[in-house]
């Protein structure tokens, strides 16, 4: 597998990790340019992302083009050894778009008019809009193709738009044509005779906007995979624009991280390489593990293979309620948490902190404080690590035996206004489930339910409420293959129209986890447990009968489900009709897992320290602020600082160690041999110049 670096890399280069970040000089004077790449070059800064906001600099009104500006940039970069991720312009139209033609501004759900003077202020579905994006990124390609100091093409920025407007009523109604043919298929497949609508004209089918009352959820879980296809649709047409002009460039769009309104498995397995951004709270205890999660997610998404930490914060943002900045350490230290979650990119929004607009609190690498401030500093330090990293990382995997099913189909459906409980979220489920395992020092990759599962030791389906047949025959032949699975409550018991399967579950579901009936479902309240005997249970509840020949691990105590499984066994497979709280979830997935053949990198790790192996190389990340030392066998080095390391190995406060062998074999993992190979995901960065 190539590494990201691969097609920017100069003849004669070793592999390199690409750093550095969004570059915004048209907001400042042209004098301050010269600068900015001096300071660049002295943090180590081998790429920067230009022309993301930049549309009413290059196209002032309609059909002009003002490219000088640009040229000079390119030429700047070039000439100081700086490659270019060049951005297509296109998720922020100027103002005379809005003026001129209002078909190409958004509308909400109440019919409201979505205004220029912000970003994202653009229908989707509006073929004017399209028409201008196709025609500036038309041009910007022809102009650049031969450029020297091109890289990659970043198109668009944060996909995120949604529109309930006119414009998207045409193509929604579209969209459904094209996926159910009949109105009578569609009828069929939103159960439209509940509440009088049935639709009889495709003209009467519109966006789901404001309802006096709960909405259709077929209706709605319609709407979102549409929304998540149409703003494909504009990347799609932007990236073919691109790659015709450049077919040996590497195309990405930034991903916003594990966000609900993008099918991720779809859009990157339309990429070249698989970017994220993400912001994670430097006050949040549960970030460390967060931000483990966002890399193993992306990772996946990428089908194994290197991804791009597009952006990042280098201090404090600007649109929390309180902006924490990140103390000494922390930056740094999360920077290496990504290249050890398999990134080879890691950059920032953006280089230079603005002084006007919206964003100008939001921290730059080069902040307020200047080249003297603790924050560039910091940049000069990481620019370092990365610079002795990357002719070993770059390129090469990350090993775990453990998969975590997700579906951005499921989170849709069960995120509806009739659901039983609103305290059912998805995404808090699945990241407890995985912050279950980073606890327990167990790394793992997500997978969709799709995809071959063949690989993977142990199957984690934390919350997958809908699944199609596929994914359950899917499962069912993952278990009589040998595998081994646990499952969450509320797995399976919907179909691919939010249609509730017979029983309240699908009937080969109850047969591979052992329940004969499932009777009723107990949601929890705030602040109400079960008990559950050696654990205390949280969220929900239920009431089923095992199976016979199936096991009760854990048993509800008191109360209405007194004797009834709150962990159930059938062979190779477990059903967890609750979520246990999280020290009790992280020793149930523990001993899952070690009886599947799957244990830590490192035993006996102190808490939050972080153990993921990359390749040969063993990362070690303390994520807390008092000094912990670690216990290895044999004898290792460390990349960071050259020093040898026998025994012992104290990590100081946000401390970071990569280590490599000397003279005795790293820890390792009993799966080891267990790469992601699965798919669909991001094809391999092509072969680029040389």
């Amino acid at each position: 597998m190539p590494s990201l670096d691969d097609v920017t890399r100069p003849p004669g280069r070793p592999p390199r990790i690409l750093y550095g970040g969004d570059w915004n000089p048209e907001q400042w004077p042209e004098e301050t340019w010269t600068e900015d790449v001096r300071l660049m070059r002295r943090a180590g800064v081998t790429s920067v992302t230009l022309g993301v906001f930049s549309w009413a600099r290059i196209e002032p009104s309609p059909g002009k083009r003002e490219f000088d500006w640009l040229d000079r940039l390119m030429d700047l970069t070039h000439t100081h050894g700086i490659g270019v991720v060049l951005a297509t312009p296109t998720s922020s139209p100027p103002p005379w778009m809005g003026r001129l033609h209002p078909e190409t501004l958004p509308r909400d759900e109440d019919g409201r008019t979505e205004w220029w003077g912000s970003r994202q202020h653009f229908s989707h579905s509006s073929e004017v809009y399209r028409q201008y994006a196709a025609s500036i990124t038309e041009d910007l390609a022809a102009r650049y193709a031969g450029h020297p100091a091109l890289t990659m093409w970043h198109i668009n920025n944060e996909y995120c738009t949604y529109d309930w407007g006119d414009e998207a009523a045409r193509t929604f109604r579209r969209w459904l044509q094209d996926r159910y043919g009949t109105l009578d298929a569609l009828n069929t497949a939103w159960g439209t005779d509940f509440w009088s609508q049935r639709y009889g004209d495709w003209a009467e089918v519109l966006p789901p906007r404001r309802a006096h009352y709960l909405k259709n959820p077929a209706h709605v879980l319609d709407f979102r995979r549409y929304t998540s296809d149409q703003l494909l649709a504009c990347y799609r047409a932007e990236r073919d624009i691109v790659r015709r002009h450049t077919p040996d460039l590497p195309v990405t769009t930034n991903f916003m991280p594990f966000w609900s309104g993008q099918d991720g498995w779809t859009w990157a397995a339309e990429e070249d390489l698989v970017s994220v951004d993400v912001y994670p709270d430097p006050r949040d205890p549960g970030s460390a593990a967060y931000n483990a999660m966002i890399g193993d997610l992306t990772r996946s998404q990428a089908g194994g293979g290197p991804w791009m930490v597009m952006e990042q914060a280098a201090g404090a943002v600007n649109w929390r309620g309180v902006n924490h900045p990140k103390p000494y350490g922390l930056n740094r230290l999360w920077a290496l948490q990504a290249i050890a979650h398999g990134a080879d990119a890691v950059c920032y929004f953006q280089w230079r902190q603005s002084r006007q607009g919206a964003e100008k609190f939001h921290s730059g690498m080069l902040g307020h404080a200047g080249e003297r401030g603790r924050v560039f500093q910091e940049t000069v330090r990481i620019g370092e690590d990365l610079a002795r990293l990357g002719p070993r990382v770059a390129g090469s995997r990350v090993t775990t035996g453990i998969a975590v099913l997700h579906d951005w189909n499921s989170w849709w459906a069960g995120d509806q206004e009739g659901a039983l409980s609103r305290r059912v979220d998805h995404a808090e489920i699945v990241g407890a489930w995985h912050r279950a395992l980073w606890d327990a020092h167990l790394p793992a990759s997500f997978a969709h339910p799709h995809h071959d599962l063949g690989c993977h030791r142990l199957v984690l389906v934390p919350h997958l409420y809908l699944l199609d047949d596929t994914a359950i025959d899917n499962l069912v032949a993952y278990v009589r293959g040998g595998g081994t699975l646990v499952c969450g409550f509320l797995t399976g018991i919907a179909d691919q129209d939010d249609r509730v399967r017979p029983g309240g579950m699908d009937a080969r579901l109850c047969e591979l986890l052992g329940i004969d009936l499932l009777q009723e479902w107990w949601p929890l309240d705030e602040g109400e447990h079960v008990d559950c005997g050696t654990f205390r249970g949280t969220l929900w509840s239920e009431e089923l009968i095992a199976a016979p020949g199936a096991e009760t691990v854990a048993a509800y105590r008191g109360g209405e489900l007194d004797g009834l499984p709150a962990v159930l066994r059938n062979g190779r497979a477990r059903y967890l009709t609750t979520l246990p709280e999280p020290a009790a979830l992280s020793r149930l997935l523990s001993a899952v897992a070690e009886e599947a053949g799957v244990r830590p990198v490192v035993d006996g790790l102190p808490a939050d320290v972080e153990a993921v192996r990359r390749g040969d190389l063993l990362f070690l990340l303390r994520h807390g602020h008092d000094p912990v030392t670690v216990t290895l066998p044999g004898r290792h080095r460390d990349l960071l600082t050259g020093t040898e390391i026998a025994g012992a190995l104290k990590l100081e406060r946000y401390g970071v160690a990569v280590l490599e062998v000397s003279g005795a074999q790293v820890p390792e993992p009993a799966d080891a041999g267990t790469r992601e190979e699965h798919g669909p995901g991001a094809r391999p960065v092509p072969e680029g110049r040389r």
